[in-house]
């Protein structure tokens, strides 16, 4: 037997089926990683009062009754059983079947759906398997019971007794399993050995035994991601680029001078960086972080002009054509003539400012690609249409990708290879990154960030409006819109729904907390269409009221969009589309509605729409959650913060880490079953270190040829597929 040995071959065909059609288990290997979630000692088990209705578990408990008598309205017999934990009990309903041992005082494993009758818990014909201490098979009174994440048709005991016929087949482990991890590594960190980790995950004798293997079985998801992203990091740096160095008098100095506001020494500092990595022959790979409204677009204008003074392109990569639009419109408005080259009042020393988005009719997107094909757009600004075939550079010098979490790594690389010799990479986010994070999803782009935002912005007062408790606050909410009206500023509402449309569906409403999701007993989401009439008709009869969503018309958008930048809109009701990059400095008040269906993140972009210019600003969250609740405590750490760093903390501790690494993380395709992006932080840190260390001496993994297979097998299959989530 080896570690790629067919399961087949060692479980027989019957067993292995299972395993491998639901639960992707195919060889020796796979099991043997295939780690159990819990653990439990007779008395020691699940809590049955924390069991919910449709959840499928597996539960360790005591049998202490049973009671079988004929059925009144079919033939056959109802066998009840009820089982406890000391705290709580259940039933376990069996018809016209009894199995000969279930006998009070009994201990079992019993796997099911949770249901209920007469508003109490119960199993249905759960599968069950009977322990008995004298037992030799089992071992049940001397060690914890692990229990396997499983499937309908493949029970934790099946897998278990699985494992233990495959640690009893193989003789000595270590003959099976050899250890990856350099010694040197593993005396570092006092780490044990990895045939020893593996038996003390599946027959740990005590805690520390599990908490030993865990850590151990982490350090080797840690090093074997952070190897892959060194790996991607120096790939990159030996890429052969273009220096695109800093030019006197150009059109860099140009933006400097237009500039009607100082930079603040985060953006100088990240400026220079920016400037530096520009000038040399690799092609820069780096992931601009900041607080919303910091300033990082001014920053990738400037890197954009410094590549344009040395004959270059720089696309700038949007996430929606609002965007891309308002993008397009400020860049030239600040160059001026500069960005009008070629035009009646365009000043031949400058360049041209293309807008290439879905939308365009047919002669504009001619034309634009013309004027990107041929060299003369000098800045390039566009949503996902810059990707297409048919968008040609003539030099392409710098991508830069505006909100990066809107895009993945595929769409980044599809517009790199659109320049003749790799380009360099500006990513941006708004949504500030926590270290951890930092270090595995971006992990293979250097990070700067701007924490300073400039002066003179009059800061945002973030209140909650529990609606349910304070009916009366929902009143002075719409008061206190109608006086910032007045005194000549503008608003936002948001909802998570566009409304009464064919398909219509939350739009974009992404990161609700995970005990909001499957509730069947709320109502829909709030909708723009239907709360703009409700609005019109009501608290803010008379102003000067439009909506914005997704389902408009390019032309629609930009309109409703220019018309509120002008001024001539009070309110603007919408979804998620003005959520990043939206930029009206007169605006002071956004009021979201149904808040609890947003999340932290988001919330926090949102904020960041208003109080862009000298006034003070206010954002109102307006939730039917109780104030109380794990929603309402969430809302209400929002409300007490603005710092982004700190409510991005906030929003892995309330979101799964699969819905921060993207969905493959959580399950097995990704080869991260024990490391957690909350507690293992610094292991995750160490980890980047070996890794680094390694990888920089001069034969690299060739001395380590088990671990050069780890990161071989990462890259090479499906698991890989979740670093592309970033």
């Amino acid at each position: 037997m080896t570690l790629e040995t067919p399961l087949a071959k060692v479980l027989g065909p019957k067993t292995a089926t299972g395993m491998a059609d639901q639960l992707g288990l195919h060889t020796v290997r796979h099991l043997l990683r295939h780690y159990p979630r819990r653990y439990a000692r007779r008395g020691e088990m699940a809590r049955l009062d924390d069991l919910q209705p449709g959840d499928r578990v597996t539960v360790l408990a005591q049998v202490k009754t049973v009671s079988t008598r004929p059925m009144r309205q079919r033939r056959g017999t109802l066998t009840e059983v009820t089982v406890g934990d000391g705290a709580s009990t259940m039933k376990l309903v069996f018809f016209s079947h009894r199995h000969a041992r279930l006998a009070p005082g009994v201990w079992g494993m019993f796997a099911g759906t949770v249901g209920t009758y007469q508003g109490k818990l119960q199993f249905t014909h759960p599968d069950m398997h009977l322990l008995s201490g004298d037992d030799d098979d089992d071992d049940w009174a001397r060690e914890l019971v692990p229990i396997y994440p499983a499937s309908k048709d493949v029970s934790s005991w099946v897998i278990q007794k699985s494992v233990k016929l495959l640690l009893g087949g193989a003789g000595n482990l270590a003959d099976l399993v050899a250890d990856p991890l350099p010694e040197e590594i593993r005396t570092r960190h006092a780490l044990l050995s990895l045939p020893a980790a593996l038996l003390d995950i599946h027959r740990p004798t005590t805690a520390q035994d599990v908490e030993r293997a865990e850590r151990r079985l982490k350090w080797d998801e840690a090093l074997t991601l952070q190897l892959t992203l060194a790996a991607r990091r120096r790939a990159a740096a030996l890429e052969p680029g273009t220096a695109r160095p800093r030019k006197a008098g150009g059109l860099l100095d140009a933006v400097d001078a237009a500039l009607p506001f100082a930079l603040t020494d985060g953006q100088r500092a990240v400026g220079e960086e920016l400037a530096a990595e520009l000038d040399r022959d690799q092609p820069m790979h780096r992931l601009l972080q900041g607080e919303v409204g910091s300033g990082k677009t001014v920053v990738a204008l400037r890197a954009m002009a410094q590549v344009v003074d040395a004959g270059g392109q720089a696309a700038l990569l949007a996430p929606t054509e609002v965007l891309a639009a308002q993008h397009a419109r400020g860049i030239r408005a600040l160059l001026g003539p500069l960005g009008r080259a070629g035009e009646l009042d365009g000043d031949p020393a400058g360049t041209r400012v293309t807008l290439l988005t879905g939308s365009l009719k047919a002669a504009a997107r001619r034309e634009a690609r013309a004027e990107v094909a041929e060299g003369r757009a000098g800045i390039v600004v566009g949503t996902h249409a810059l990707l297409q075939e048919g968008v040609d550079f003539a030099d392409l010098g710098l991508v830069v990708v505006d909100e990066q979490h809107r895009f993945g790594v595929e769409q980044r690389d599809a517009l790199r290879a659109k320049g003749s010799r790799p380009p360099h990479v500006l990513v941006m986010t708004a949504t500030p990154i926590p270290r951890t994070v930092a270090m595995t999803v971006y992990g293979d782009l250097e990070v700067s960030t701007l924490r300073q935002l400039p002066s003179g912005r009059g800061g945002v007062a973030s209140s909650v409006v529990p609606v349910v408790e304070k009916p009366g606050w929902l009143d002075r909410a719409w008061e206190r819109l109608r006086e910032e009206v007045a005194a000549g500023r503008q608003a936002y509402v948001v909802c998570p729904r566009i409304g009464d449309l064919p398909g219509d569906e939350p739009e974009d409403a992404d990161g609700a907390p995970p005990e909001e999701e499957g509730r069947s007993d709320r109502r829909p989401p709030l909708a723009v269409l239907d709360v703009a009439e409700a609005l019109r008709a009501g608290p803010l009869a008379g102003l000067r009221l439009e909506v914005l969503h997704g389902r408009m018309t390019p032309e629609e958008k930009d309109g409703v969009m220019r018309a509120f930048a002008d001024g001539a809109t009070d309110v603007l009701v919408a979804t998620t589309v003005v959520e990043v990059g939206v930029d009206v400095p007169n605006a002071t008040v956004m009021v979201v509605m149904d808040a609890d269906r947003f999340g932290v993140s988001q919330l926090h972009q949102l904020r960041g729409r208003v109080a862009r210019g000298k006034h003070a600003g206010l954002c109102l969250l307006v939730s039917d959650a109780p104030t109380s609740s794990p929603t309402g405590q969430r809302l209400a750490a929002v409300a007490a913060t603005s710092d982004g760093f700190e409510l991005a903390r906030l929003d892995l501790e309330t979101r799964r880490e699969g819905d921060v690494l993207g969905a493959a993380q959580s399950g097995r395709r990704s080869g991260i079953k024990l490391l957690s992006l909350l507690e293992d932080e610094e292991l995750i840190a160490e980890a980047r270190a070996e890794a680094t260390a390694l990888l920089a001496t001069e034969r690299g993994l060739a001395d380590h040829p088990g671990l050069a297979a780890e990161v071989a097998a990462l890259a090479s299959d499906e698991r890989a597929e979740w670093l592309e989530k970033a």
